[in-house]
């Protein structure tokens, strides 16, 4: 009886699923039907202010360049020998003239420098002027006027952290890529090589990634304008890039394009460190921010450091003066100094600094001086 009862059910089951799936299997097949009759478009993604990425790149994509060149180096019984660099540039119109804006690293003592356009049509080019302090270069070429499609700049003094931005270069040597992120942050520096120890200031942080051939590409807004140009990654980073802020160029480019140079840096003619709380605990500090001057020249009034102490397996040079302020903007490290410095003064003008002295604040008249020719730093 239990054997009957058993067999009953299971065979009770067995087409009930048999009767679903047939009906569950002709839905499915009525469906796909109906999809295929579906007119297929495509699809287009649109970010905030209706802004299409893809539209986008397409409007910029022939603004951006490959920069090849060679550089001489040696071997070890002095034998010449070539390696080939490579980075990115874009084309902007001055004055009615178009050139080319790249990074000064890209060209530095490059030979043979050449530019690649987005239609593969290559031309041979001149630097009209480098900055080594700023990370800048302007090239030219002899492309006809059709060739030329150009980016407009604006100032990069409106960007606020959290804005997207995209970055369109040449990741090792893969042309026209494009990628999107935000403003990390702003007012930042960074020291390369080539600007001999000085810091770049007014840096844009930016979470675009950017790769070894991307120096020299443009940073864009949703517009599709330039607000900076791609300069430096970190080593080992995880979406950390920096770029040289559009207003460096708009303020330089006139001087490098008819000057071939650009040096109206100033320089504070002093040394020194970031503060910070364990500094100040240890020379007994009113304030832990500012910068800690090391050494100065006697004649600016500002006064360097009197000993060193070890903090934090560090040894740091303390008693010198804070630096806390410039004209009456707080300075709280390096970053702010450097940048108020670059975008708001100029050489041989006198700037109130308000420094911390044996724990009072007192304000001094300082002249800037110039940073000396890149060539001699």
């Amino acid at each position: 009886m239990v054997v009957v009862i058993t067999a009953s059910l299971f065979a009770g089951g067995l087409l009930g699923y048999s009767a679903s799936y047939m009906t569950l299997s002709g839905r499915i097949d009525d469906l796909r039907t109906q999809l295929s009759t579906l007119p297929v478009q495509n699809a287009t993604y649109f970010l905030d202010d209706n802004v299409s990425l893809s539209q986008l790149y397409r409007q910029v994509e022939e603004s951006v360049v490959i920069i090849r060149g060679l550089l001489v180096q040696y071997d070890f019984f002095h034998r010449a020998y070539y390696t080939q660099v490579q980075g990115s540039g874009f084309v902007y119109d001055f004055a009615g003239q178009e050139i080319v804006i790249t990074n000064y690293h890209v060209v530095e003592n490059a030979i043979n420098v050449t530019i690649t356009l987005a239609n593969g049509d290559g031309y041979a080019t001149r630097i009209l002027g480098s900055d080594p302090y700023e990370d800048l270069a302007v090239l030219s070429a002899d492309a006809p006027q059709s060739e030329w499609k150009s980016l407009g700049i604006v100032s990069s003094s409106t960007l606020q952290v959290g804005d997207p931005v995209i970055a369109v270069g040449n990741p090792y040597g893969l042309a026209g890529s494009m990628t999107a992120g935000i403003v990390s942050a702003l007012g930042r520096t960074i020291t390369e090589q080539m600007s001999g120890g000085y810091p770049i200031a007014s840096v844009i942080q930016t979470s675009t990634p950017i790769n070894p051939g991307n120096s020299g590409g443009p940073l864009l807004n949703y517009q599709g304008q330039v607000v900076g140009i791609t300069t430096a990654i970190v080593s080992d980073s995880q979406g950390l890039g920096f770029a040289i802020p559009s207003s460096t160029i708009l303020r330089e480019v006139e001087s490098l394009v008819t000057k071939g140079s650009y040096d109206q840096h100033p320089w504070l003619e002093a040394t020194g460190t970031d503060m910070t709380y364990e500094i100040a605990e240890a020379m007994g500090a009113s304030v832990t921010y500012g910068w800690l001057i090391v050494t100065a020249p006697s004649e600016t009034g500002l006064r360097g450091g009197t000993s060193q102490v070890l903090i934090a397996g560090d040894l740091v040079t303390v008693g010198g003066d804070i630096i806390i302020a410039i004209n009456g903007t707080r300075i709280m490290n390096l970053d702010d100094l450097s940048t108020y410095l670059e975008e708001y003064t100029l050489p041989s003008q006198t700037i109130n600094v308000t420094t911390v002295r044996n724990g009072q604040a007192i304000d001094l008249a300082v002249e800037l001086g110039k940073r000396p020719p890149p060539s001699a730093s």
